[in-house]
């Protein structure tokens, strides 16, 4: 085995000198593109290419290989590398063949003769580790290195699982670029890095497609997008973009909040048929005919002639504004027909000239008049009979008045606009001019999202597919999902496949059974997930009296620091500068994450309860349970919440309080 390590060791030398071989030759290539604009473009396609080819000599360039009974033999690694002559000395882990590495097994061994993974340290090779999968005397084994990999501390943003894929993640992974796919994962399945890797991959084999059409990845906040965006950097590629929800519709500023109930009420599906009612209500039947003088005389259309040329362009499926721009060519056209009646032969230079005359555009423009977004919502939202008018007969009179403002602003300009408001605004916008669609979106947290969210993202991927990432045990808002088949009909991906993540790689098993306790109440008829790791991980509840409660998480965090990896200290939002500056009076360096912001720089971060969501600690430590749960606007909610922060762990968990645990947690402690 001696020998075997040091002939591996070999071959990553060569491969990470080819590697940079090739960077270096894609930096030398001389930009000639024929023209200014050519030659941009040419130079900022090399820029990505030399981007997609750094080393980083720290990481594993290729991290298993497999040997076939067809006598190949093919490294799998992040990136392909080829020698000077072309050869490959590493496979993408994309590739077709790199299936065989992740999905071959005794049972089904897929022509492979050998699997061999790779240990590691500071991306040298120390270890090796073979399976013989035609042999059938060899044992079904679990792979320490494996273990040792998923269980491996760190200290920073979430890195790529490309070394760990397991079966099931894989089979996700490489679903078609036309079908969206939504993953129900439980704490610790590994449903966001399956999500990234899966946009990857769709990069890697539709890479003309989605690079032309784009592909995005929306996240619940900007923390969230912090801790998850170096992973498809690290695997080439750097063009994917990453947005909140939030930012995705963000057409104005939020200067204010408003009641969950009005919030509520917002973002339910049925404010989209409200919207296409007022917008379309704009709509005025004509009642005099269209007068157009040109040259010597004078033409005449009928209302009667008119009508049928509003009514055919509402009755199609065309946004408000396209249809409102087809108009004048269609009246004149009308035109057009009466001058050819009487002789004349006009060309589509003279439809053209008469669409654009000022009497056509101001008769189009008094039956078929602009409308603003802003200036319309305010105006449904301020004025009782202009939203009765819109919403008769689909939101009752009690809802309507909870729409209203109290006290409106005089104009849409000087609103206080919230969240809500701003989803809204997106809905109107696509019914005026139609949202830009991408070839592909990812969106993670998504059980959180309202039936109106939902429609945005929908929205943003309505020509592409989705994958959709989420778990309704962790949905904390009073509008989170109940079906992902409900979610799926919102975003207009109705045939969308839905899958389920149960096996737990990051959360130990002593950690997932304490919060699956929360389950029965917090999500009933949810699986509790399952931990496969060897590990169980570590379990502390502290029990303190009140005075002695911040002193206490200093006391947990010195013995924490003492150990590798990173220390989250998860809080209720409202204690979280009290522990920040207990933290610092203690010389303990630490972050603080807040909902616009990570952090990647520490150890140590201190992180509000409601921030904690799709975030994952080596060791973390949570504060005061039970007010966390509290602090949530009903019982369900708040032991959704809960079982989020306790769920963020990858080594251990500990548990500091003064008030008692809820009922539900507190049923044989392991530790008091």
């Amino acid at each position: 085995m001696n020998e075997e390590l040091t002939a591996e060791q070999t071959h990553l030398a060569t491969a990470r000198a080819e590697l940079a071989r090739m960077r270096e030759r894609t930096l030398a290539l001389d930009v000639q593109g024929g023209n200014a604009a050519s030659s941009e473009a040419l130079a900022e396609t090399l820029w990505r290419r030399a981007r997609s080819l750094e080393d980083d000599p720290t990481t594993a360039l290729f991290f298993g290989r497999v040997d076939l009974d067809t006598d190949e033999r093919w490294y799998i690694g992040r990136r392909h590398v080829t020698d000077d002559a072309g050869d490959p000395l590493v496979i993408d882990w994309r590739a077709p063949v790199s299936t065989t590495f992740y999905r071959a097994s005794h049972s089904e061994p897929m022509g492979v003769r050998l699997r061999r993974r790779f240990g590691y340290d500071h991306g040298s090779i120390t270890a090796l580790e073979d399976e013989h999968l035609l042999d059938a005397a060899e044992p079904e084994a679990r792979s320490q290195i494996l273990a040792t990999e998923i269980e491996r501390p760190r200290v920073g943003p979430m890195r790529d699982i490309v070394a760990t894929i397991q079966p099931e993640q894989d089979a996700l992974v490489r679903v078609d670029a036309t079908t969206t796919v939504c993953i129900q994962g439980a704490p610790g399945t590994g449903k966001t890095a399956v999500g990234l890797h899966r946009a990857a991959w769709l990069l890697y084999a539709y890479r003309q497609r989605l690079g032309r059409s784009g592909v995005l990845v929306i996240g619940p906040n900007e923390a969230f997008l912090e801790h998850i965006g170096a992973v498809l950097p690290t695997l080439g590629e750097v063009e994917v973009r990453h947005t909140s929800i939030e930012a995705l519709t963000a057409s104005v500023p939020i200067r204010a909040t408003e009641e969950t109930a009005v919030a509520q009420l917002k973002g339910d599906a049925r404010m989209a048929r409200v919207l296409h009612r007022a917008v379309w209500s704009h709509l005025v039947p004509p009642e005099e005919a269209m007068v157009v003088p040109r040259g010597s005389r004078v033409w005449r259309v009928a209302t009667y002639d008119v009508a049928p040329l509003v009514d055919g362009l509402a009755g199609r499926e065309i946004r408000y504004e396209a249809a409102r721009a087809l108009l004048p060519q269609r009246l004149a056209h009308s035109v057009l027909v009466k001058m050819e009646a009487l002789g004349e032969y006009p060309d589509d230079r003279v439809q053209d000239a008469i669409a654009r005359s000022a009497p056509v555009k101001a008769y189009a423009g008094s039956i078929w008049p602009k409308v603003d977004a802003r200036a319309l919502l305010h105006r449904l939202l301020s004025d009782a009979d202009a939203l009765a008018a819109a919403a008769d007969g689909v939101l009752s009179q009690d809802e309507q008045k909870v729409l209203l403002w109290e006290k409106p602003s005089r104009t849409a300009g000087s609103a206080k606009w919230t969240l809500a408001d701003a989803v809204l605004l997106d809905e109107l916008g696509d019914l005026l001019n139609r949202t830009p669609s991408l070839g592909h979106v990812v969106l993670d947290e998504a059980q959180d999202l309202s039936p109106m969210q939902l429609r945005a993202v929908g929205r943003r991927c309505s020509t592409g597919a989705a994958t959709i990432l989420g778990d309704i045990a962790q949905g904390t808002t009073p509008w989170s999902t109940a079906s992902w088949a409900e979610s799926l009909e919102h975003l207009g991906k109705p045939d969308g496949i839905v899958s389920e993540l149960r096996r737990g790689f990051r959360v130990p098993a002593s950690v997932i059974e304490f919060a699956a306790r929360l389950l029965p109440q917090a999500a009933p008829g949810l699986a509790a997930p399952e931990s496969v790791r060897d590990n169980p991980g570590r379990l502390d509840l502290v029990l303190v009296a009140g005075a002695g409660l911040v002193s206490a998480v200093v006391t947990e965090l010195d013995r924490l620091m003492a150990l590798p990896g990173s220390i989250g200290v998860i809080v209720p939002d409202a204690r979280v500068a009290d522990v920040s500056r207990a933290l610092q009076a203690a010389g303990i360096e630490h972050g603080t994450l807040g909902a616009t912001h990570g952090d990647v720089e520490h150890q140590v971060d201190v992180v509000p309860a409601t921030v904690a969501k799709g975030l994952e600690f080596d060791h973390v430590l949570v504060l005061e349970p039970a007010e966390i749960a509290a602090a949530e606007p009903d019982d369900r909610t708040g032991l959704r919440r809960l079982y989020v922060v306790l769920t963020r762990a990858v080594s251990d968990l500990t548990v500091v309080h003064s008030k008692p645990l809820p009922p539900a947690l507190q049923d044989e402690h392991p530790i008091t």
